[in-house]
């Protein structure tokens, strides 16, 4: 596909007219997909597809058009008449105000090469693993495409395959737990490891649930529910247009807030699975320090927020939302988790969360799959379902304790369009409480 898309991208540079500039934005994939229920398939295949969208500039005015690719002769045809047609466009449209790209070319090329199984390996070992338990899950593997040229020569390139795995076993009503299995490395071992450890929280499920009332509780959030957190605060918090809007969930901090010491969180592009580039070619900087121990430092700053505010971009996408996030880990070994819980909530994971105060960094939510009562460091009953109700100022703040010493790698299972680049590296935390309305 690297070839094809720069040998297109350079006949239509040839193709240009007097002050014309073109920015070409390459996304492709080869991927495998699995939906599984009670252990067995129920649907299941593959799927190649590959888009470049075309941006066309004069002057201050630009125009875009999004361009099908089947691979052959036609393609060249294809991009020809929607470049005449966004030409056309361009004429009637006004200046660009806050248009902003990269002048200066800087070729980039990043192929990471995984070891990922065939589909039906897959079918073969969830089948022998899940054998016997109501498995629901979804598998998407394969290599994934971006790429990036435009008229001042410049080329980028990003290749890698990657794995996504999202399942749950259920046993009744609502009694399920989650588990996921993600990276560049598909282990058999690692694969059965994690739905036999899904098997025997599922085991615990089948206690008497407790039921617990409104209030505060010491709780301990597995990654999982870490990563709803983050997930929701990356809407909008760390971006330059956002703060300067005094929209950021995060606004406190710029007024003196701050969370706990033990908080450091990254964009870390050199260690996630999304590209070094963007749509505007500007290249991202290896890691972007969003929050350091607690207090704010950067924002993720576009092309266009660049321009309006008068800095400097630091390769961030229109949406400025992380795509590849880390939270630093801490000192908690895993296998002191529940000692150290000694009594309350461990929380598998959380669900349906959104914003009860965005101003204040509020946030509300459910817990759903795995969420146990512990006491005295032994679990002895799964829970009903709670409301939370609590600022990040609290959670990442003032009533954090500890987070675990080793990090969960979770990519996103968004195939919405595409398979999604994004991921997150995140620890589990230790609540000395976490309020909870019903």
């Amino acid at each position: 596909m690297k070839t094809e898309f720069f040998d297109l991208a350079e006949q239509l540079r040839r193709e240009l007219h007097t002050d014309e500039g073109l920015l070409c934005f390459f996304s492709g994939e080869r991927s495998d997909f699995v939906r599984f229920n009670r252990a067995l398939v129920r649907q299941a295949g593959s799927v190649e597809q590959r888009y470049v969208t075309l941006r066309l500039i004069h002057g201050r005015r630009q125009a875009s058009a999004t361009v099908s690719l089947a691979g052959g002769s036609d393609d060249l045809t294809a991009c020809r008449r929607a470049m005449h047609s966004v030409r056309e466009t361009l004429l009637q449209l006004p200046d660009d105000p806050w248009l902003l790209y990269s002048e200066v070319p800087h070729s980039t090329a990043t192929e990471r090469r995984g070891r990922l199984p065939p589909a039906e390996h897959v079918i073969g070992e969830v089948t022998a693993a899940a054998k016997g338990l109501d498995f629901v899950g979804f598998y998407a593997g394969g290599t994934v495409f971006r790429g990036f040229a435009n008229s001042l020569g410049q080329h980028n390139w990003h290749e890698v395959d990657a794995y996504n795995f999202d399942w749950s076993l259920h046993l009744d009503g609502d009694k399920a737990v989650k588990n996921g299995y993600a990276g560049l490395d598909w282990d058999p071992a690692v694969f059965e490891m994690k739905v036999a450890d899904s098997a025997r929280e599922l085991q615990r499920m089948q206690e008497p649930p407790r039921t617990l009332g409104p209030g505060e509780y010491r709780a301990y959030l597995a990654p999982a529910a870490v990563e709803e957190i983050t997930g929701l605060l990356s809407y909008r918090a760390f971006s330059m247009r956002a703060r300067a809007t005094h929209q950021s969930a995060l606004t406190r901090m710029d007024e003196g807030e701050r969370l706990s010491p033990q908080i450091t969180i990254v964009e870390n592009t050199q260690g996630g699975f999304s590209p070094a580039f963007q749509e505007d070619g500007y290249v991202k900087p290896g890691a972007v320090v969003l929050i350091d121990r607690g207090a704010p430092a950067e924002s993720l700053v576009s092309p266009r927020s660049a321009r309006e505010y008068g800095v400097a971009p630091n390769g961030a996408s229109a949406h400025e939302t992380p795509e590849s996030l880390e939270l630093n880990g801490g000192d908690l070994p895993d296998e002191h988790v529940l000692s150290a819980l000694d009594t309350g909530l461990y929380v598998g994971n959380l669900w349906y969360l959104n914003f009860s105060d965005k101003p204040a960094g509020r946030m509300t939510g459910m817990t759903r799959f795995a969420t146990f009562w512990v006491e005295r460091g032994r679990i002895v009953a799964p829970v009903n379902p709670l409301r939370f109700d609590d600022t990040v100022y609290r959670m990442f703040g003032r009533k954090l304790e500890r987070l675990t010493r080793s990090r969960e790698l979770l990519l996103s299972t968004s195939t919405y369009d595409e398979r999604s680049t994004a991921s997150a590296r995140l620890p589990g935390a230790l609540l000395e409480s976490l309020r909870f309305t019903l």
